[in-house]
C-alpha cells in the first residue's frame, strides 16, 4: 500500500464545551476527503502531550488554536503532501520528527493527533478496510465490541457542584450484547433523573452529559446510582449493571493530602474509604484513585485492592509508553485508560496497548470532556479488542455518535464480533 496526502487543512472549530479545537481534512490524489475532529481534555494530567493554544486574551480568553491550525496549513502540509508512505505508521514517524519535542509542544499535540487520525482513516480507505478493521491489522488484535461506560454523574473539573469525585459511571458488565448494554444505560440514565428530581436535586448536565447534582460525599451518589439501577428493573453488580469511579485524585490533592467532601485525608486514609465503598457496593473498577504524583501510595492501593478490582491510571500513565512500562514495573495498578491526544500520536497509542496487553494490564478507550462527533475511539475500541469504553453519558450528540457507531457495528456485524469485557 502506498499512503499519499494531496491536500491537508485545518481548520478552527469549537469542541462541545465552546471551546476551539481543530478539525483537520485531509485528501488523497483521486479526491477522496478524510476528515478528523480533535478531542480535549480538562481533567488533565501533567505529562500529557502538549496542546497549542494561542494565549491572546482578546480570543476565547486565550483557547484559540489559529496557531495550531496555521501549523497544519503551512509547515505539517509542506513536509507531508506530495510524498508516498507505506503506512500511517510513517505518517505519525514523520509528525514526531518535524515536531522534534518530547511532548509536542512546538507545532502542537493537537494539530499533530489531527493529522494522525486523518492518516488512520486513510490508510483504511487506501486498503479498501473499514477503520476498525484496518486498526486490527496495524495492531494485531482480534476485535470485539466493548461494555460501554456511561458516566452518569459528573462532578470534579466536569461540573460546576460541589462533588470532588469526578466520574461515576455505569458499567452493563452482565449484559449480553453491546445493544443491551446501550438500552440498559439509557434506562438506568433516565431513571436516575427521575430520582435526582424526586430528591430535589437539580438535573443539569456536566461537561460529559451526566448529571450534576448537589451532593457532596460519593458514597451518597453511589446510593442513589444503585437505587436507580434497581428502579429500571436491573441487578447492582457484575451480573447485571456495575458502578465504575473516576475520582480524578489530582484535582482534589494538595501537598499530598486529599480533600473529600470537606475531610481532610491521608493517602492510606482514602485507600480505606476505597475498600469501604468496594465492600458496600457494586463498584468494579476506579480509575486515579490516588494523585499522579503518588506513586507510593498507588503501590498499596494496588496492594489493596488489586485482586478485587480494577485499578486504572489514566493522569498517571497519560497513555506513554515509557511511563506505563514504569508502572508495570513498580506494581501500580492493573489497568491504563487510553486516550489518543494524551500520546499524540495512533501509533504511539497502539504502542501503549501493546505494553498492556503483554503484562496483563486491561485497557479503557476514552473519550474527553471537550469533544466533536468524530466517532473514531468507537472503531479504536473495536479494533485493538480492549473491550471496554468510556464516552460520556447516553446523552449529547457528541457522546451518543460514539455508542451509535458501536451499536451500527453490532448491527452490520451480528454474530462475528464477541462483546464483553474479554481478556487484557
Amino acid at each position: 500500500m502506498s499512503l499519499r496526502i494531496a491536500k491537508l487543512r485545518a481548520v478552527e472549530i469549537l469542541d462541545s464545551r465552546a471551546r476551539p479545537t481543530l478539525a483537520i481534512t485531509l485528501t488523497t490524489p483521486d479526491g477522496t476527503r478524510i476528515q478528523a475532529g480533535v478531542p480535549s481534555g480538562a481533567s488533565t494530567g501533567t505529562r500529557e502531550a502538549v496542546e497549542l493554544r494561542d494565549g491572546d486574551p482578546d480570543r476565547f480568553a486565550g483557547q484559540g488554536v489559529q496557531q495550531a491550525v496555521g501549523h497544519v496549513n503551512a509547515e505539517i502540509a509542506q513536509a507531508l503532501t506530495g510524498r508516498a508512505f507505506a503506512s500511517a505508521a510513517e505518517v505519525d514517524a514523520a509528525l514526531i520528527a518535524l515536531d522534534g519535542t518530547e511532548t509536542k509542544s512546538r507545532l502542537g499535540a493537537n494539530a499533530i493527533i489531527g493529522v494522525s487520525l486523518a492518516a488512520a482513516r486513510a490508510e483504511a480507505a487506501a486498503d479498501g478496510k473499514d477503520l476498525w478493521e484496518s486498526l486490527a491489522r496495524v495492531a494485531g488484535t482480534t476485535p470485539r465490541l466493548p461494555v460501554p461506560h456511561f458516566n452518569v454523574v459528573n462532578g470534579g473539573a466536569h461540573a460546576a457542584n460541589n462533588l470532588d469525585f469526578q466520574e461515576f459511571m455505569l458499567a452493563p458488565l452482565g449484559a449480553p450484547s453491546l445493544p443491551e448494554a446501550v438500552r440498559a444505560g439509557a434506562e438506568v440514565y433516565a431513571r436516575l433523573k427521575a430520582r435526582l428530581a424526586k430528591g430535589g436535586h437539580p438535573t443539569g448536565l456536566g461537561d460529559e452529559g451526566g448529571f450534576a447534582p448537589d451532593i457532596d460525599r460519593p458514597e451518597d451518589v453511589l446510593t442513589v446510582l444503585v437505587e436507580a439501577i434497581t428502579d429500571a428493573g436491573y441487578t447492582p453488580g457484575r451480573d447485571g449493571i456495575a458502578i465504575a469511579l473516576d475520582p480524578a485524585a489530582s484535582e482534589f490533592c494538595e501537598d499530598g493530602r486529599y480533600r473529600v467532601a470537606g475531610e481532610e485525608l491521608s493517602a492510606d486514609q482514602l485507600i480505606d474509604r476505597y475498600e469501604e465503598m468496594v465492600s458496600r457496593f457494586p463498584v468494579w473498577s476506579i480509575e486515579d484513585g490516588l494523585a499522579e504524583g503518588d506513586w507510593d501510595g498507588w503501590a498499596r492501593l494496588t496492594e489493596r485492592l488489586g485482586d478485587r478490582i480494577q485499578l486504572m491510571g489514566d493522569d498517571i500513565f497519560v497513555t506513554n509508553p515509557a511511563i506505563i512500562t514504569e508502572a508495570i514495573d513498580r506494581k501500580v495498578g492493573n489497568s491504563a485508560l487510553i486516550k489518543v491526544n494524551q500520546i499524540g500520536t495512533v501509533t504511539e497509542t497502539l504502542e501503549a496497548m501493546r505494553i498492556c496487553r503483554e503484562a496483563g494490564y486491561t485497557q479503557m478507550i476514552s473519550h474527553r470532556s471537550g469533544e466533536t462527533p468524530d466517532a473514531f475511539i468507537a472503531d479504536l475500541v473495536v479494533g485493538t479488542g480492549c473491550g471496554q469504553i468510556k464516552s460520556g453519558a447516553p446523552a449529547r450528540g457528541e457522546r451518543v455518535a460514539k455508542y451509535n457507531r458501536l451499536l451500527e457495528l453490532a448491527d452490520t456485524h451480528p454474530g462475528t464480533l464477541p462483546f464483553g469485557v474479554g481478556d487484557a
